[in-house]
């Protein structure tokens, strides 16, 4: 079973539950909003996605564009940013999917059909 990491009023989260539900994948919901992800949990992820750690920030987000991480992010070695993002669930991206073995950020949909 899969690891569904979203804030449900978020339209691309709900988008990506759809698919799910539709295609009748398993999995355990949960709240980033209520249940922030820890350093631990980031850096795990971010080692199984594959991508740059500058993709798990939400930049169309509000705190993201208050904080000018725009500016402040490429002066930041990789564990600030994933004790940045440890400290509020509004400034990761999302949704995140997590699976035994692979880590999907955003959603698009060929991706999620691979898995």
């Amino acid at each position: 079973m899969v690891r569904f990491i979203c804030y449900p009023r978020c339209t691309t989260c709900q988008k990506a539950k759809k698919w799910l539900d539709d295609n009748k994948i398993e999995y355990k919901f949960r709240d980033i909003k209520l249940d922030n992800p820890t350093t631990d949990e980031l850096k795990e992820w971010h080692k199984k996605s594959g991508l740059p750690l500058k993709k798990f920030f939400n930049t169309s987000g509000l705190l993201y564009k208050s904080l000018d991480l725009k500016n402040k992010l490429p002066t930041m070695s990789d564990d600030e940013m994933l004790n940045l993002l440890a400290t509020d669930g509004m400034l990761v991206k999302r949704p995140i999917l997590v699976g035994e073995d692979f880590v999907l950020v955003g959603f698009k949909e060929e991706e999620y059909r691979k898995i």
